[in-house]
């Protein structure tokens, strides 16, 4: 991602007035979007426009369970696609399994790589795209715009409304032996098509329908507040946030598929915001938790969301209350009035569904001990450079012994 290297690079440097410049010049990047109903069906289409001979399909038992992978295979058969599969996907996708996924992509001469799946399976797809062309390891292309060769096409049908791989510049994978969650960002990583299709979601539990939209919904304010955030990611963001917080529980009560509809348009928006200004502290955050106690991603954020934005409020009271007004449907007395009780209701929001609250309902207290060392790792991860407020470990290891 060209803002967030330039970024970085200019913090270095201690140059506010080099910032000031870079604002004025920014870049949005995203995939081409095939959203709607029934969409999945124009997969093989795109695969042909891409000249595939031999597609390299990538997914995971539980989609193959819910019937999604044989359509998938039915789909491009009948346009005289051959195919080859990978199925060695797991939650938190690790480096070993990607680079193996990368030997199996090159043994079997395949070309355009097709994920279907949730962030786990396009992670793990974009890993083996970045390693298959440019060769190496994993751990070679970790941080900022490290791919220097292009590609393979790629084309991304999501299943989840949340996790933004299908739009994102972004790949997250588990180094096993360091026992973290590489963010690795790069224009090159954004998939040549996106495909939406909303009535996949039918085939997924309330508890991951909830703990995606609000994946996107910390996509959505981490991006808002984000110190590259543009006019270009704001608007998206704003979209994204009033969205999630108007349909998610109706999605969840009764599985409407309107709602289910405007939370796939709603995780669109996030992540074409978060992709192009990053991310903040939560996630950062949220990739050491993940990658030190392999948990589940979506499981953080109703934890460690408010208490982050809380922390960030000083540095951006504003947008803090763009955000609350948002929430609320309405202004109040003062910006920071709006701000503080935006968070408070986006705390009686997250209370209302079925998910933990406080970390020490998904870690042992015997694990409490590897705090201050996944902190340590946190401040280094390529989200915390744009939180609007800098963060060093001893903050975030005070957010995480506040949520505890």
């Amino acid at each position: 991602m060209d803002n967030l290297l330039d970024f970085s690079s200019r913090l270095q440097n201690d140059d506010q007035r080099s910032l000031n410049t870079m604002l004025e010049i920014t870049k949005f990047a995203i995939p081409e979007i095939i959203f709607g109903r029934g969409s999945i069906n124009r997969a093989g289409q795109c695969a042909l426009r891409h000249g595939a001979k031999k597609v390299f399909l990538v997914s995971d038992s539980g989609i193959e369970q819910a019937g999604w992978v044989q359509r998938l295979m039915e789909i491009l058969e009948a346009e005289g696609i051959d195919w080859i599969y990978y199925p060695r996907v797991t939650p938190n996708p690790r480096d070993f399994e990607v680079e193996q996924g990368a030997e199996f992509y090159l043994k079997n001469g395949a070309d355009v790589i097709m994920a279907i799946g949730g962030g786990s399976v396009m992670d793990t797809a974009k890993g083996i795209a970045i390693i298959a062309s440019n060769g190496g390891v994993i751990r070679d292309y970790e941080g900022a715009n490290r791919v220097q060769r292009p590609l393979p096409p790629m084309i991304f049908l999501t299943t989840t409304a949340g996790s933004g791989s299908d739009i994102s510049q972004f790949c997250i994978i588990t180094d096993v032996k360091r026992a973290v969650k590489m963010s690795i960002i790069t224009r090159s990583q954004v998939p040549n098509i996106a495909i939406i299709d909303p009535l996949i979601l039918r085939t997924k539990s309330k508890k991951l329908i909830t703990l995606s939209a609000i994946d996107a919904l910390a996509h959505a304010i981490e991006a808002y507040l984000s110190r590259i955030a543009s006019p270009f990611t704001m608007p998206q963001s704003l979209k994204a946030i009033d969205l999630i917080f108007r349909n998610l529980t109706p999605a969840v009560q009764t599985g409407s598929l309107d709602s289910l509809e405007k939370l796939s348009i709603a995780s669109i928006n996030a992540s074409m915001a978060f992709s192009n200004a990053g991310l903040g502290a939560e996630h950062a955050l949220a990739h050491s938790l993940g990658g030190q106690f392999d948990m589940s991603h979506g499981v953080v954020h109703p934890i460690l969301l408010t208490t982050v934005m809380r922390y960030n409020l000083e540095s951006s009271l504003s947008r803090m209350a763009d955000i609350g007004r948002v929430i609320l449907d309405r202004k109040l007395g003062s910006e920071r009035e709006t701000a503080l009780v935006g968070i408070e209701k986006l705390e009686e929001f997250f209370a209302s569904f079925d998910v933990s609250l406080k970390l020490s309902a998904i870690v042992e207290d015997s694990e409490r001990q590897h705090l201050e060392s996944l902190c340590k790792m946190a401040v280094n991860d390529a989200c915390n450079l744009t939180n609007p407020r800098p963060a060093a470990w001893q903050d975030l290891l005070a957010i995480c012994e506040e949520v505890w």
